[in-house]
């Protein structure tokens, strides 16, 4: 078994596993707790009452959080002339067409958002296979298809995160760093938990929210109150 580290060892200390803290202990812990030597990410986990293989119990969404990620976002943009002028005007990282979709093919990934025009989706559905599975695929429900290219890219580098329910049902995202104080951490939480609870779908039956959890990138879990994020 691998040997746990003084740091790990002393972070753990500080949750009780049994417990349910409301959002804001939870915080404090999670900051106490985070002591590498990078700075680490806030990560949201929540398990939902939902079963994703059915259409109709499907949760995603966009939300813009109100203190960003503090991380870098690339952005990549599918557009054509006006609409590319627009894109790196807004301070797009790659903007292209054709040539974009070949680099894409070639294997050059080097984007965490892909936003495209309506115009472009033929182009960029041949790209389904790539972009699927490392969720990139823009959206027109998360806003990543849309003529407002400009406005999509400044939403995305300015902490607009994406949300999708994984198959065992839980959804999972980063929601900002260590280093932001405990108040920016705490509304960063409930506005991304609310945005999943309006994302709530038709299928849905019983508890839709059954257990939060909050963690730093290096940090254990701890397990949140659900009514303290509401």
């Amino acid at each position: 078994m691998a040997k746990i580290g003084k740091r790990t060892e002393q972070a753990r200390e500080l949750v009780n596993r049994k417990k349910l803290y409301a959002v804001g202990d939870a915080v404090k812990i999670i900051k106490q707790g985070a002591t590498a030597k990078f700075d680490e990410t806030v990560e949201v986990a929540m398990n939902l009452g939902v079963d994703p293989r059915h259409a109709d119990q499907m949760v995603r969404g966009v939300v813009n959080l109100p203190h960003g990620t503090g991380k870098t976002v690339r952005v990549a943009v599918f557009a054509k002339d006006a609409k590319a002028d627009e894109a790196k005007k807004a301070g797009a990282d790659i903007v292209g067409a054709e040539d974009l979709m070949e680099q894409v093919l070639g294997g050059t990934i080097n984007f965490d958002r892909c936003i495209a025009t309506p115009d472009m989706m033929p182009l960029v559905g041949r790209l389904g296979k790539i972009l699927g599975p490392r969720n990139l695929m823009p959206n027109p429900k998360v806003g990543t298809v849309t003529p407002n290219v400009g406005e999509a890219v400044k939403s995305a580098k300015g902490g607009a995160v994406e949300f999708r329910v994984e198959k065992n049902g839980i959804i999972h995202a980063g929601v900002g760093k260590a280093s932001f104080n405990e108040t920016a951490i705490v509304e960063n939480i409930k506005a991304f938990t609310d945005a999943v609870s309006k994302a709530k779908p038709a299928g849905a039956k019983g508890t839709y929210i059954k257990r939060v959890a909050i963690s730093s990138t290096m940090g254990p879990g701890v397990h949140v109150d659900p009514s303290s994020v509401h």
